[in-house]
C-alpha cells in the first residue's frame, strides 16, 4: 500500500515545496563555496607608475584632456556568478525537480502551478507530466510522443477516462434518457453485447439498451485494468469488468468520438472472459 495515500494533499504539496527549498539551499551553498576557492584575489597587483621617476605619470583622456595615472585596485568578486535572468531553481538539475514533482497527485500539480510564475514553470515540465501519466494510467504508452506535450495528453486521457466511467453509470441507474444522450446519433453506431448479438444504428442501440435496463436483476460493475488510448478526434478504452452474477468477467471496449465540444460513445464491445486473470483495478 502506497504510504503517500494515507497524507492529504495539502501535505504533500507543503512536502514537495520543502524538498525543492531544501534542494536550492544545498544547491546555492557549494555553488558559492567552489566560486569563492575559483575568484581568491591575488596579493600580488600590478604598479603602472614609473619606478625610476619621481614624478607621477600622466595618461591622455580619450576624448582629450589628462589625468594622473593612479593604482587601480581589482574590482569585488562576485560570489554568486550566475546566468542573467536565471534562478537557482532553473540550475537545479532537472531530474531533482522532476523526482521531487513526482510524489504529487494530479489537483495538487496544478495547485503547485497557481503559486508564482517560477512554480508554474516547474510544474509544467513535461517530464512531470509523463511521469504522473504513467503513475495514473499506463505504461504501454511510453513510445508514444503526444503532439501537444504530455500535458495535455494528460488531461484528455483524464477526459475520456472520466466520460468511459458516466458510462458505467448509466447502466447502474439503468437510464435509458442518459444512455440516448450518451451516444452519437449515427446511423454507423454498433453494439456488440455479451450475448454475441450486434445492434446497429442509432435506433437499433437504444432498443437494445432497452432490453437491458427492462431487466429486473441489478448491474453493479467493478471495472477494472482500464486502458485509454486517445486521438485528435477519436479514443477508445479497454477494460475488464466483473458483474454480481454467474457468467463471470467480460472484456469490454468502448469506442468514443468528439463532436461540438464533448465526447459521444460510437461503439461498445462486451465477451465472456476465458480464464482467471489476476489484474489491478484503475478508478476512473
Amino acid at each position: 500500500m502506497d504510504i503517500f495515500s494515507n497524507f492529504s494533499q495539502p501535505f504533500l504539496l507543503a512536502v514537495t515545496v520543502t524538498a525543492l527549498c531544501f534542494f536550492i539551499a544545498l544547491f546555492s551553498f557549494f555553488r558559492t563555496f567552489s566560486l569563492s576557492r575559483r575568484f581568491t584575489p591575488s596579493t600580488k597587483h600590478c604598479n603602472c607608475a614609473s619606478s625610476d621617476s619621481n614624478s607621477d605619470a600622466v595618461v591622455p583622456y580619450l576624448n582629450g584632456g589628462f589625468s594622473q595615472m593612479t593604482e587601480i585596485s581589482p574590482p569585488p568578486v562576485v560570489l554568486a556568478d550566475r546566468r542573467t535572468g536565471s534562478s537557482m531553481m532553473e540550475e537545479l538539475v532537472p531530474e531533482i525537480t522532476t523526482h521531487a514533482l513526482s510524489y504529487l497527485d494530479y489537483p495538487s500539480l496544478c495547485r503547485l502551478s497557481m503559486t508564482n510564475s517560477l512554480m508554474r514553470k516547474a510544474a509544467n515540465d513535461d517530464n512531470a507530466w509523463k511521469a504522473l501519466y504513467h503513475k495514473d494510467f499506463t505504461l504501454e504508452q511510453d513510445s508514444v510522443r503526444p503532439s501537444n506535450g504530455w500535458k495535455a495528453y494528460y488531461a484528455a486521457t483524464r477526459a475520456i477516462v472520466i466520460v468511459n466511467t458516466e458510462f458505467f453509470n448509466i447502466l447502474r441507474d439503468k437510464s435509458i434518457s442518459a444512455m440516448s444522450r450518451f451516444w452519437l446519433n449515427a446511423d454507423y453506431v454498433k453494439c456488440v453485447h455479451a450475448s454475441g448479438e450486434l445492434f446497429s444504428g442509432y435506433n437499433g442501440v437504444m432498443q437494445s439498451w432497452q432490453l437491458v435496463f427492462n431487466w429486473d436483476q441489478g448491474l453493479n460493475f467493478q471495472v477494472l485494468d482500464v486502458r485509454a488510448r486517445v486521438l485528435t478526434d477519436m479514443a477508445w478504452v479497454t477494460m475488464k469488468t466483473y458483474v454480481d452474477m454467474d457468467t463471470g468477467p467480460f472484456n469490454v471496449t468502448n469506442v468514443f468520438e468528439f463532436h461540438n465540444g464533448r465526447w459521444y460513445m460510437v461503439h461498445h464491445h462486451s465477451s465472456v472472459m476465458n480464464g482467471d486473470v489476476e489484474q489491478q483495478i484503475v478508478h476512473g
